[in-house]
């Protein structure tokens, strides 16, 4: 009798466990399409599967690309004005590479690789280039140049160093300006991995971009 009964509540446990089981397994009941909203508001645009930056929001071309979290942990003014300015060292960069193939300037040795370019003009030369491109970023910005100093006037914009000789800015809406920044910053990151795709060709494969 006692061991019937002790049957009894022992399958009575292992029901009251499997039915506490099978809830915990259920769905809440928070409905599908608010899990989803919920969801989409806070992930990323560009990388779905992280979450979107908030450092990032209101500038201009901002996709909601920040996987290393940099927004998050400097001045997103000074962040800015390194993409605009490696941008458009980048630029240059991009015509000049491609042209060093077809085009020696008088005095100097030519050569199709574009990479050798550096070693051919000598160290002194480099080192020109470096001194006075030091030097004008001191200049542009009275001498504030550091992360801490570069914006301590707070009217200034980052990348706005006050170079319009075509007057391509006179007369712009803040709406028409917004779209020129947009194409300066869209053609420098192309040209960011476009440079970096043609120097890296060059060293794969030992020979002149084209």
């Amino acid at each position: 009798f006692y061991s019937q009964r002790e049957n009894m509540f022992r399958l009575a446990a292992l029901a009251a466990a499997l039915l506490c089981v099978s809830h915990a397994f259920q769905p809440t009941s928070m409905p599908l399409s608010s899990k989803s909203t919920a969801m989409s508001a806070t992930m990323s645009k560009s990388v779905p599967f992280l979450t979107a930056p908030s450092g990032t929001k209101g500038w201009v071309g901002d996709v909601e690309f920040d996987p290393f979290s940099f927004s998050e942990n400097f001045d997103m003014k000074w962040l800015r004005e390194a993409e605009i300015k490696h941008g458009r060292v980048s630029m240059l960069a991009a015509l000049g590479f491609w042209q060093q193939q077809y085009v020696t300037l008088p005095g100097l040795t030519p050569v199709a690789d574009s990479n050798l370019a550096p070693a051919v003009v000598g160290v002194s030369a480099m080192l020109q280039i470096i001194v006075w491109m030091g030097v004008l970023e001191f200049w542009s910005n009275k001498g504030n140049v550091t992360m801490e100093t570069m914006f301590s006037d707070e009217k200034r914009v980052p990348g706005d160093l006050g170079f319009d000789p075509l007057g391509l800015g006179v007369g712009k809406t803040e709406e028409e300006m917004e779209r020129m920044q947009l194409r300066e910053l869209k053609n420098g990151r192309l040209a960011m991995l476009a440079i970096g795709g043609m120097i890296h060709h060059n060293w794969v494969f030992g020979e002149a971009l084209f």
